[in-house]
């Protein structure tokens, strides 16, 4: 027989996965796991590591799946884990970042709060990491009674903060070779724990950087007619070109310009010789981004000259959209349903966020969904990016769940 064990099948003719019965057992596995995956959790949160730094972070991951009798091995870059689980001809992957953000915590009263001065896990990696940690010490209990059939590959990515983001690092030392399928999940802190939220196409938005820098022979304040007005310059750059790309691109593309920082001068009366500013770039439309170097850097030029100043664009392509493949939707959605209820499955928004998970779609079909880490009736959470970002940790269980029963379904309908 193939496929999950007998207690999880429907009837032995059509060995069919019982999605029902999966769950419950599913349930019973994650709960004698449950408060050390809140520890791990709470651990990473304490410990968090930037962008091909999290050497802690791997060694962590590292030690509790060859714990748990796996044999994963870290990535060649020395952060990073990736670990296969069980044999057959399909490949099922999951993914977890890792790394954290170069953010102060500004939680006061928990006692997991960041011990790292500036870094912190502000957008959930340490959840997703604590989840998929989870994901292996129950397969590896399955794979290790013969429960089912296929492979599991656990990708733990460093450095999906950064630009260029981990994925692409993933994927040149061969990880997603042979993988017919690739799932992940993000925290949502707008979704009460206990629900997903999944779209089919696009999910996430495009993601770039755009440093502008203006070079002038600077002057007095009293006489900005006999010099480049660098600071005048700097400022009609941040207002007119979010205007006049709204006025290039076809709206219903998104493409947005926001502005995150803005540096120049230290003195009230005189014209600085240099300055700049820096931010995102973000779009709807995977279309609309090949081409947004171009069309952002001419409308920054175009504004530029009427003030007779150097300008230079340094233009740093991040992240096409994520764009989920609908039958992995479907399989998502299939299991969220029986696992949690009709009621706890949300079709959300797309999202301007960005997210490298999106390199991995380039290359084999699989989707993002969102999972909800809101403690039910309150808002105070913080959102994705700030100091004060929490969750209810619950959400790990149900991570863990779902990911699990996802990668076994999957399996599953691929051999009948």
């Amino acid at each position: 027989m193939t496929g999950v064990r007998p207690s999880s099948l429907g009837s032995v003719a059509d060995q069919r996965l019982d999605l029902s019965q999966l769950g419950d057992e599913l349930a019973e596995l994650v709960a004698k796991i449950s408060d050390e995956l809140t520890d791990i959790r709470r651990d990473l949160h304490a410990h968090p590591e930037l962008g091909r730094q999290e050497t802690r972070t791997t060694a962590v991951i590292h030690e509790r799946l060859a714990a748990a009798g796996l044999t994963p091995t870290v990535l060649p870059g020395g952060s990073g884990v990736v670990c296969d689980i069980g044999h057959g001809d399909r490949t099922v992957a999951l993914r977890a970042d890792i790394d954290a953000l170069p953010i102060d915590d500004e939680k006061e009263a928990v006692e997991y709060r960041s011990t790292v001065p500036g870094v912190c896990h502000a957008c959930g990696h340490d959840v997703h990491t604590a989840i998929l940690i989870g994901v292996g010490v129950v397969l590896a209990q399955l794979v290790q009674r013969q429960e089912f059939d296929g492979r599991v590959r656990l990708i733990f990515q460093p450095a999906e903060e950064s630009m260029p983001g981990g994925a692409i690092d993933v994927i040149e030392a061969g990880v997603l070779d042979g993988v017919d399928r690739i799932l992940a999940l993000h925290c949502d802190p707008r979704q009460d724990v206990g629900g997903i939220g999944v779209r089919i196409g696009p999910i996430t938005g495009s993601s770039d950087h755009v440093r502008v820098v203006l070079n002038s022979d600077g002057g007095h304040t009293a006489r900005p007619h006999l010099t480049g007005d660098l600071v005048y310059a700097l400022a009609k750059i941040v207002t007119d070109v979010p205007s006049i790309l709204s006025r290039r691109v076809d709206p219903r593309a998104g493409l947005s310009v926001v502005w995150g920082t803005v540096r120049a001068g230290g003195a009230a009366n005189a014209i600085p010789q240099n300055g700049e500013i820096a931010g995102t770039v973000r779009s709807l439309d995977a279309r609309v981004w090949e081409n947004a170097e171009a069309v952002v850097s001419r409308a920054v030029n175009d504004v530029a000259v009427a003030y007779g100043v150097d300008v230079t664009v340094d233009y740093t392509r991040g992240v096409p959209p994520v764009i989920n493949d609908a039958a992995s939707v479907r399989l998502i959605e299939s299991v969220a349903r029986t696992l949690l209820g009709d009621g706890r499955v949300e079709t959300v928004e797309q999202s301007l966020g960005g997210e490298d998970f999106a390199w991995y779609l380039a290359h084999v079909p699989g989707a993002l969904f969102r999972l909800g880490v809101q403690v039910p009736g309150t808002h105070d959470g913080g959102d994705l990016h700030q100091g004060t970002f929490d969750v209810d940790e619950r959400a790990i269980d149900v991570g863990v769940r779902l990911l699990t029963a996802v990668a076994l379904l999957d399996l599953d309908q691929a051999r009948r």
